[in-house]
């Protein structure tokens, strides 16, 4: 008797001669995800989990559903019982990681038990409906997984190790079925999704050449520019040395991102990395970076943020979603610590699916002094991990190296001893010191005022947006010339052309005095001859003291930064601490400039807090023994979360390229992703509460909802915009209710 047709996927035909067949759907999901995991060494494991994930479309119900009938099958389960349920003795483990999987690729990774949707409960519950006939004709083999999963596990780090292989796996699958989705229905459509990336080591002679060609238009005169030069040689040579985990200790000033870029570079073909990806810690240079490397390389870099969230397309639609995801196939990425780490330890698809071309990379951890505390026992083992089973070099770059060695943080640390690419970061320290920090005692906003108003050009760094829109609106009612504010509140594009009038008033000799957060001390090119910083942790405080006299333009005794505490401005929870951490420092040490200073510092605050402080407990939840794995994959995603606060962004139609973007959000056939990437250049991030009450009143709205959804929320009220001073969004509610009033 032959058996009936089962469908994963409807066509257009009523005959059903253009559905996909269950059985090709699953053996072409099955052969994508295997060559998506070779390169991990992952290749038997993620093919069993292709080959099972969509088993539940066996079930004689399925066909109504695809057929438009309102009925709920439950498609994911079948596969991760069948296994767990075939695993023989001692195996269980290895059948579970297939099942985090294939349970999770549409829902999301599960915890392995206690909750609803857990592992546990969700095997308990199933009743297989498939035709036992079906079902005996699978005969999974568990010994090629085995072999695989054992070799990437490691004594004293069993469970964590693979709990990271079960990621993999996970990305490895839910990518193959989306490209198998998206391929047969790009085969309906008659149409081809622009998917095509070139590989970094084609890429590779070109790029070092027009990277060489760059450096060479270089001034070479001058005892700083000599010193970049040499510390960039010197790195560059260190890229002979074995993959894995590297620091890069360079004072701001001595070129670390060029440094650093030329190490990855070189390393890649050395060692045959698959891609370069740039973590860096503020949104709000990452444009900037993005910006230098596009400028060098061209159209194949790929920069990646959370500005605009491309899982808010709605999943139902094939043609939109499946476009919109990205996978970081690109063989240049920028990112943020937040999207590079929360993908990392992340349970949804859409944030798992380029988990597996992260392997194999060489990654720059930029300000590497900026992983939270709370957060970075799970983060230095992720980065361990990588490097230890995924091909991937790590490199730690800051000026302020944290004391994330094992000869310091003892419970955790990261074998960073003979690893550093910089040559003797004590003299470099000394070389390039610019500036002094100072001691200012107590600064409310008159005093502020008044030393502005001696300093022709100077800045003051603040710790909120609100204390420095606040400071800035009164320091222009003193009609101080030359003032210039500079924050979040203001989308990437326009800070850009902030940043660059900053330039030319500094340039110029122009008077020049700036308002900021904290967004200029990491990566942003400024010189100022003096400045004021607001109490903050020591690594805050010495990257703001890398915007004073930044080139040695003036005498380093008269270029200081002095750091006050700001009355009547409570500070966050976490900035006081490492405040008060601070002033024992500071106790204990003339020059807060010195490594000794530096290194100090980060031991009393990693110390002082304890490893249970520091995240150890998440990595501890992973469990693994004989009988079974206990990885709440689910509850750890909720819990890393390195911003608390909730912010959204809103899109600012700030020149005629965003007014053409957000024009083109109706147009069905351009991808969400596309768009997202054009228009995150012109977001702000506020926070959610605030979005809701300018879309209630009025002053925002989502455009294109029936299309995309609630991803683009868009500005309507110019007036809300400020050229000085960016977006004000608070007391969105009276403004609405007051707008007829002159």
């Amino acid at each position: 008797m032959k058996l009936m047709n089962h469908y994963a996927h409807t066509g257009n035909r009523e005959d059903r001669s253009d559905w996909q067949l269950l059985e090709h759907h699953l053996e072409n999901t099955a052969a994508l995800a295997a060559e998506r995991a070779a390169p991990l060494g992952l290749r038997a494991a993620a093919h069993m989990a292709g080959f099972f994930h969509d088993f539940g479309k066996y079930d004689p119900a399925f066909d109504r559903v695809l057929c438009g009938d309102n009925v709920r099958v439950d498609h994911s389960t079948a596969g991760a019982a069948l296994l767990c349920a075939r695993a023989p003795a001692g195996l269980r483990p290895c059948a579970e990681v297939i099942g985090y999987a294939i349970l999770g690729h549409h829902a999301g990774l599960p915890d392995r038990r206690n909750a609803d949707s857990s592992m546990e409960r969700r095997l308990d519950a199933f009743r297989d409906p498939i035709a036992p006939e079906i079902s005996a004709a699978a005969k999974p083999d568990f010994n090629p997984i085995a072999k695989e999963l054992t070799a990437r596990m490691r004594p004293g780090s069993a469970p964590f190790d693979l709990s990271v292989a079960a990621r993999m796996v996970f990305s490895c699958l839910v990518d193959a079925d989306f490209r198998d989705t998206e391929s047969f229905y790009a085969g309906l459509n008659g149409t081809r999704p622009d998917r095509d990336w070139p590989a970094l080591a084609d890429l590779l002679p070109e790029w070092r050449g027009v990277f060489d060609a760059h450096l060479a238009g270089f001034d070479q005169s001058g005892p700083i520019n000599r010193l970049r030069a040499d510390i960039l040689a010197h790195v560059r040579k260190g890229s002979a040395m074995t993959p894995g985990l590297f620091t890069l200790t360079v004072p701001t000033g001595g070129g670390k991102t060029l440094a650093s870029l030329g190490f990855a570079l070189d390393h890649a073909v050395r060692h045959g990395h698959r891609r370069i990806i740039f973590t860096i810690p503020y949104t709000s240079i990452i444009d900037q970076t993005a910006a230098i490397f596009r400028g060098l390389f061209g159209d194949a870099v790929l920069e990646h943020h959370s500005a605009i969230d491309d899982e808010r397309t709605d999943p139902e639609r094939k043609d939109k979603l499946r476009l919109a995801m990205e996978d970081w196939a690109a063989p240049l990425v920028v990112t943020t610590n937040v999207q590079f780490f929360e993908s990392l330890f992340a349970m949804r698809p859409s944030r798992c699916r380029k988990l597996h071309n992260i392997a194999g990379s060489v990654i720059v951890l930029d300000e590497a002094q900026a992983l939270p505390r709370k957060l970075l026992m799970p983060a230095l083992r992720m980065i361990d991990t990588l490097c230890a089973h995924y091909g991937c070099s790590v490199v730690l770059c800051t000026a302020t190296q944290p004391a994330f060695d094992s000869r310091q943080l003892k419970q955790g640390g990261l074998p960073l001893e003979g690893r550093e690419l910089a040559p003797d970061p004590v003299r470099l320290a000394r070389e390039l010191r610019r500036a002094r920090i100072v001691q200012g005692g107590e600064m409310d906003d008159d005093a502020l005022i008044e030393a502005l108003r001696d300093t022709p050009q100077g800045m003051v760094i603040v710790n909120s947006r609100a204390h420095a829109l606040e400071l800035f609106n009164a320091a222009k009612a003193e009609e101080l010339e030359g003032l210039v504010h500079l924050t979040t509140r203001q989308y990437p594009v326009h800070r850009r052309a902030i940043l660059e009038e900053i330039r030319a008033r500094l340039k110029s000799g122009a008077p020049c005095r700036l308002i900021a957060t904290s967004l200029i001390e990491a990566g942003v090119d400024l010189s100022f001859p003096k400045g004021w910083r607001a109490e903050a942790g020591l690594d805050s405080c010495v990257q703001a003291a890398g915007r004073v006299s930044r080139n040695g333009e003036w005498p380093i005794e008269d270029s200081t930064l002095t750091v006050f505490s700001a009355p009547g401005r409570p500070m966050p929870n976490e900035v006081r601490k490492l405040a008060e951490a601070m002033r024992s420092i500071a106790g204990r040490h003339d020059d807060l400039l010195s490594p000794a200073a530096i290194r100090d510092w980060f031991e009393h605050v990693y110390w002082n807090t304890g490893s249970a402080r520091l995240g150890q407990p998440m990595v501890d939840r992973m469990i693994l023994g004989r009988s079974g794995t206990d990885f709440p994959f689910r509850s750890m995603a909720e819990q890393f979360r390195m911003i608390e606060t909730t912010m959204v962004p809103v899109i600012i139609p700030g020149d005629a390229t965003a007014v053409e973007a957000i024009r083109q959000l109706a147009f069905e056939h351009i991808p969400s992703g596309k768009l997202a990437r054009a228009l995150q250049v012109y977001t702000v991030q506020v926070p959610a509460k605030a979005r809701a009450l300018l879309v209630e009143a009025g002053h925002a709205s989502f455009h294109q909802p029936a299309l995309r959804g609630d991803q683009f929320c868009v500005l309507d009220n110019a007036a809300l915009y400020h050229a000085d001073s960016g977006l004000w969004w608070e007391h969105a509610e009276y403004l609405s209710s007051e707008a007829w009033l002159l």
